[in-house]
């Protein structure tokens, strides 16, 4: 097929295509030309406005006008007349309607209960004295949680025996809030800067408008301190940059035993960097960290519990594992250590 096409070429071989070109008259040259331009239209090689002839034949309306256009377009939509359906559209409704099937309702009968005629009898003839005995024999009476209930003969001393078979309602004792921390935090930072002798205990639990620097000056204030033995730093907002400045201070002082970090908002990298400071301090006796604004993840349990086991001094750990490797691991870590402070003490009693 392909040889045979090559044959029949080749007698176009021997064309002057300048000779046919002049032989053409000014309309054929013009159709000529048109025919060229749409030969090729899809030419990304050429400008977008040499692959196709332009064939208006209307002269221009004026400047481009978006409104205009618009609103011609929707006159044309409108006026446009729709295709006919093959099948017109009658509004007929065929086939069955669709009814569910509406299940029966299941109406809940109440078994009545009949009792042999001589308990009836005699649960009719009782007294309340004696129905109330019968109630408490049955457990019925734990149902009933006030400070004052009938006992059917008002006998009893605080009820009222012209209101019987009446039950008071408990008497709601109020709840008021704690207190607020009454504790000077100018004055306790500048106590622990001074060294102050009679200063053993500070409280700053629950102090929300701490701020963070504030914080970091207590830890670093701290780290030359060779008095205060306790420091409780619950629910004060404290976070990671806190707990830093904090493992900074339990590498230097010697002193503190009791350190509380309970309810504040420090990650496993704060906990991490505490668990690295006490690897090297061995006073500390009790450390508090549980309640976080997020959980620690298992590295920083697994961390814990390695801390534990290098550490001889904590007897005390406030944290709730989540994981049950670590947690087994710090209990036993806790128990050893606490055998040790009682041998300790054992072997001074001696």
């Amino acid at each position: 097929m392909a040889l045979s096409f090559k044959k029949d070429l080749e007698k176009y071989k021997d064309i002057d295509e300048d000779e046919i070109l002049n032989k053409l008259s000014e309309e054929e040259l013009k159709q000529l030309e048109t025919v060229l331009e749409e030969v090729d239209p899809e030419n990304a090689l050429l400008p977008a406005s040499m692959r196709q002839k332009d064939q208006t034949d209307k002269s221009a309306t004026g400047p481009f006008d978006r409104d205009r256009l618009l609103k011609y377009l929707e006159k044309e939509a409108m006026e446009y007349k729709d295709r006919d359906d093959i099948v017109p559209f009658t509004g007929e409704k065929k086939g069955k309607v669709f009814v569910p099937k509406q299940k029966p309702k299941e109406m809940f009968q109440e078994e009545a209960t009949t009792l042999d005629p001589e308990l009836e009898e005699a649960l009719c003839s009782a007294t309340d004295t004696e129905l109330c005995d019968l109630a408490a024999i049955l457990g019925v009476h734990t149902l009933v949680t006030s400070n004052q209930t009938y006992d059917g003969t008002g006998s009893k001393e605080g009820y009222n025996s012209e209101y019987n078979d009446v039950v008071k309602g408990e008497k709601m004792n109020p709840v008021f809030d704690e207190p607020p921390n009454p504790t000077n935090v100018e004055e306790t930072l500048q106590r622990i800067k001074n060294n102050d002798g009679s200063l053993k205990e500070v409280n700053l639990n629950n102090i929300k408008n701490i701020p963070i620097p504030t914080l970091k000056d207590f830890a670093k204030a701290m780290e030359k301190n060779t008095h205060v033995t306790k420091f409780s730093l619950a629910a004060t907002r404290s976070s990671d940059p806190v707990a830093v400045a904090f493992s900074d201070m339990l590498r230097e002082n010697k002193t503190l035993r009791s350190l509380n970090l309970e309810s504040n908002f420090i990650t496993g990298t704060g906990v991490q960097s505490l668990v690295e400071a006490l690897r090297d301090n061995d006073t500390l006796t009790e450390i508090k960290i549980d309640n976080q604004r997020q959980q620690l993840g298992t590295t920083a349990e697994m961390e814990i519990a390695k801390m534990l086991e290098q550490n001889n001094s904590i007897v005390k750990f406030g944290y709730h594992f989540t994981q049950q490797g670590p947690r087994s691991r710090a209990a036993a870590a806790i128990t050893k250590n606490n055998d040790l402070v009682r041998r300790r003490r054992v072997e001074r009693d001696q």
